[in-house]
């Protein structure tokens, strides 16, 4: 290094070089962990982590709200290759998830991958150099070869549409981000969202609040949850014979595999679950006003499917009201409803789920020639196998557009696709690609398919639901059994990609 003035010279932006990974992963998650586990598994190595958070665990790191815990069975609701045998019970708590996955980070040594505090804040595609800049909330840009976006579509808190929504003179809570010091004993509460999170919720602030009312705008369907406490013995079997778990995890499987022929299509086992679901209210709820307002009024399946035994009892307590006229708008001290009445309240508990990227990306990215994600995606999210984009070579994603799963474990959809981006980065690197691109009458045709099997689903069949765009297009769910989504993605079909190599021996570093 040369010297001025007997100082060392200072590094230009032009001289300052940064290292190119071979893969960066964004999230912390089940997904990024399991691609992260499963990349070093095949010989990849030079991995980084990218977690806005400051620990692991994203969805179950965030949701700390009372009652907070899966409606998948624990021994469905874990990776295949890394079964848990000692969880406590059939559905397990957000804090025992947590814990598995912290779990996967100290047996499978990721620690060293991480890179916490690093908030993704967009991508943007090299084509002469086959690299992806990814830039930094706060920090200096990281750049690789390869990008997993596994940050998840359960990320980031959804508020409603409400008018004075930011006039509230007291407490908000939403319920992926709880105030675990606020005091709710003694309170006048008010619950917005009657799904998946909030009938979870409810029953808990109905023993604490001293009233407690409930904001419906569309009653869900509920089956009872068919939950227990794991004996000793249980776990004792599963430590010592591995392969008693395996077995029953694949009979919880497969009997959420048929469970899909009455909730993603209208069969007779349609008319079935929802028989099932109406008597389980008439048992639950005596009062026949309150039953009329918690019926619903579209098919079971096309909106998600809740489970729980105790939030219809939560609604029959002296100190628990179910609303279900629509809001008119927020005011200082409370919520004003159609009818013109104000309920004034202490806290507002928002359990109105996350932004789930239906028409846009999670963040700005530039792909081959400059194209933007979100202008492609204006219309409804859409992807080659849930999985790539064309025209935005190396970039992989998890749980992306159609990959939901209506029935059966997220993680069921989740490690085939792990699997088949652990072949694509493979190939890239194997062969030094610079790009690797699906072709996008190959992602055409398969989405063509894909949107003429969903027009046949329950999801499509007439209700609004957050599966769908603002005009009805379905860009999140699966329109099949978590069986044939993993028969598709076994297979890496190079037909349906173009393989671009590099000129020249790609360099590990760039101006940074």
């Amino acid at each position: 290094m040369s010297a001025v003035n007997g100082h060392a010279a200072r590094k230009t932006p032009a001289t300052r070089k940064a290292r190119v990974l071979d893969v960066a992963i964004i999230g912390a998650g089940f997904s990024g962990l399991g691609t992260a586990i499963r990349l070093r598994e095949q010989g990849i190595t030079d991995i980084a982590i990218l977690e806005r958070g400051d620990d692991v665990g994203g969805t179950w790191r965030d949701n700390t709200y009372p009652g907070a815990a899966c409606d998948i069975p624990s021994n469905l609701y874990s990776f295949s290759f890394a079964q848990n045998p000692r969880w406590s019970r059939g559905y397990s708590g957000s804090a025992e998830i947590l814990d598995y996955v912290h779990h996967l980070v100290d047996r499978f040594e990721l620690r060293p991958l991480m890179r916490f505090r690093h908030n993704v804040k967009g991508l943007e595609f090299d084509e002469a150099r086959g690299a992806w800049t990814i830039s930094i909330a706060g920090k200096r840009n990281v750049h690789a070869r390869c990008v997993v976006a596994a940050q998840g579509p359960l990320a980031n808190p959804s508020l409603p549409d409400i008018p004075g929504i930011d006039s509230f003179g007291g407490e908000v809570i939403h319920s992926a981000r709880w105030d675990n010091d606020y005091d709710f004993d003694g309170k006048r509460v008010a619950v917005i969202g009657t799904g998946a999170s909030a009938i979870q919720i409810v029953p808990e602030l109905a023993r604490r609040v001293d009233f407690l009312k409930v904001f419906q705008r569309t009653p869900a369907w509920i089956l009872p949850r068919l939950d227990y406490s794991a004996p000793d013995w249980n776990k004792t079997l599963f430590d010592k014979w591995p392969a008693s778990q395996t077995a029953v995890r694949n009979a919880l499987f497969y009997a959420h595999e048929a469970m899909a022929t009455g909730v993603i299509w209208n069969t007779p086992v349609t008319r079935l679950l929802e028989g099932l679901a109406k008597a389980f209210l008439r048992h639950q709820v005596p009062d026949a006003w309150v039953r009329r307002q918690l019926t619903p009024q579209y098919r079971i399946g096309c909106k998600r499917l809740l489970i729980s035994n105790d939030y219809y009892p939560a609604l029959m307590r002296d100190n628990v009201k179910l609303y279900d006229w629509p809001i008119d708008k927020i005011c200082e001290k409370g919520i004003r409803s159609a009818e013109g009445i104000e309920h004034q309240v202490d806290c507002i508990v928002f359990a109105t789920g996350f932004s789930v990227p239906k028409a846009a990306a999670p963040f700005p990215i530039t792909g081959a020639g400059g194209r933007q994600l979100d202008n492609e995606w204006a219309r409804g999210a859409a992807a080659y196998k849930s999985v790539n984009v064309a025209g935005y070579p190396n970039l992989f994603m998890t749980l992306g557009p159609n990959a939901g799963p209506g029935h059966n474990s997220a993680l069921a959809y989740i490690e085939p696709q792990i699997d088949y981006i652990v072949q694509g980065i493979g190939t890239i690197l194997e062969y030094d690609l610079r790009a690797l691109d699906v072709r996008a009458d190959a992602q055409a045709k398969h989405n063509a398919e894909l949107q003429k099997r969903l027009a046949r689903t329950n999801w499509n069949s007439g209700c609004s639901s957050w599966y769908l765009t603002e005009d009805g297009f379905n860009a999140t769910m699966y329109p099949g059994f978590a069986t044939q989504y993993r028969a598709q993605m076994k297979a890496f079909v190079n037909a349906d990609y173009r393989a671009i190599r590099h000129n020249a021996e790609f360099s590990r570093t760039v101006d940074a």
